[in-house]
């Protein structure tokens, strides 16, 4: 281990305008152990070379080299920055060479494009204006004036050899060629992220952002109970949850804006480059509110259900297809919703205020279950279950820190069962003590 020590920087995360500046620098005195032989090898002046990887460690927080006679040599810390660095090399590289090679887009030259995957600022503006389509938005956001964002697009564009940007009455909409820059560059963003967190590691201290996409099964209880057990070991971290539907959370696991999803588990077709992770099955169940005038009632046959008012989940959600399918099962058109939402807090309110039913895991709504508020009817179904679990972007590096909560989503969903024991009955499944486990 080295003697340098690793203090974070004041502000949360590496900016990714100093971390990308530098990290060219890093990597040529990283691989040639010498100011003077990076001199000669990327064309920048001894002088510029040694601010710039000064400028790095202030911005790290920790040193990354120990200088000696015979050279600059990496100490832990370098090692850790060094992994990173090389993985975005490897973006840069992978995009410039994705972009001259479509002969869709015309003659790009390769180091205009590798170039620009080492400027976090214009990357930034690039996203900003991908996501807000207005160029003052995106100036304000970052903290620009107008025409100084104006110019700097301008510029990138001629560079690039293409416009980036349709001007459309509704606003900026980004080009095939933005859409893959604006893709690599936040890959980018997401390894200056995990490099925070590889450092703190190292230096025993485990800190750093972990962003996880919440499907509407995990949020009730696995993944809150998860993030309360990680930050007891690790008080130090920060933990953002993301909750939207799953192709949103999907697309921006791909880009590395999230680190992992929790929830119900999509077809194989569905998951390229993907990596999924069963974690348990759940079932579907119809639910209403206690006093709903067929909760007393010993059993009650699907087609008995289909003049009441439904609370569904969107047509694309795998619960929505598991109801419709139960229904097919018979014969049976499905129910048309009434409400038609994916927000649990809405459901809950509508259930409880009315006579609606609707068709969902009854481990999503554990505490009213358990409260007597609301109540699963006796509805014999079809084949209901899904499996529910973690997916992970293939080929992604997460810190320490991402694999802390990924433990404790695997213990929270492995002792489910002995958790929620009133949904444990519900599901039909076998009493089961702790010494039988």
């Amino acid at each position: 281990m080295a003697e340098s020590t690793f203090t974070p920087p004041p502000d949360p995360g590496i900016n990714p305008e100093q971390g990308l500046a530098h990290l060219r620098a890093f990597l040529s005195v990283a691989s040639t152990g010498s100011i003077a032989k990076s001199s000669d090898d990327i064309f920048k002046a001894s002088s510029a070379i040694t601010r710039s990887i000064r400028e790095l460690e202030k911005a790290l927080g920790t040193v990354l080299f120990e200088r000696k006679p015979r050279g600059m040599l990496m100490n832990a810390y370098g090692e850790a920055v060094m992994r990173r660095a090389v993985r975005i090399r490897d973006q840069a590289e992978q995009t410039a060479d994705e972009l001259c090679r479509s002969k869709a887009l015309g003659a790009i030259s390769r180091n205009v494009v590798f170039n620009l995957m080492f400027s976090g600022k214009k990357l930034q503006l690039l996203e900003q204006l991908s996501e807000l389509r207005h160029l003052s938005a995106a100036a304000e956001k970052l903290g620009v004036s107008q025409a100084g964002a104006s110019m700097s697009l301008s510029r990138i564009e001629s560079a690039i050899g293409q416009p980036l940007f349709h001007r459309m009455i509704q606003g900026m909409v980004a080009t095939d060629t933005a859409d893959k820059l604006v893709a690599a560059g936040k890959r980018i963003f997401a390894e200056l992220r995990h490099m925070e967190a590889d450092l703190s590691a190292l230096a025993g201290t485990q800190q750093g952002t972990v962003i996880v996409g919440a499907l509407p099964l995990g949020r009730t209880y696995i993944l809150p109970m998860a993030i309360a057990n990680a930050l007891k070991s690790f008080p130090k971290i920060r933990v953002k949850t993301v909750e939207a539907p799953y192709d949103v959370l999907v697309s921006r696991l791909r880009t590395g804006d999230i680190d992992m999803i929790l929830g119900a588990l999509r077809p194989e077709a569905m998951c390229r480059g993907l990596i999924t992770e069963k974690l348990f099955s759940d079932r579907i169940g119809i639910m209403a509110r206690a006093g709903h005038p067929l909760a007393g009632h010993p059993q009650i046959q699907l087609d008995e259900l289909l003049n009441e008012q439904w609370i569904l989940p969107r047509t694309d959600a795998p619960g929505r297809r598991l109801i419709d399918d139960s229904f097919a099962e018979l014969g049976l058109a499905p129910p048309e919703a009434s409400v038609e939402t994916g927000d649990l807090a809405i459901v809950r309110q509508l259930l409880c205020g009315s006579d609606m039913l609707t068709a969902i895991s009854p481990r999503q709504l554990r505490v009213e279950v358990e409260s007597g508020a609301i109540v699963e009817l006796p509805v014999p179904l079809g084949q209901t279950t899904r499996q529910i679990g973690l997916t992970l972007r293939d080929g992604a590096l997460l810190p320490p820190i991402a694999h802390s909560i990924l433990d404790s989503i695997r213990l929270y969903a492995r002792d489910l069962p002995t958790h929620c024991k009133t949904i444990r009955r519900l599901a039909g499944e076998p009493a089961q003590t702790p010494e039988g486990r």
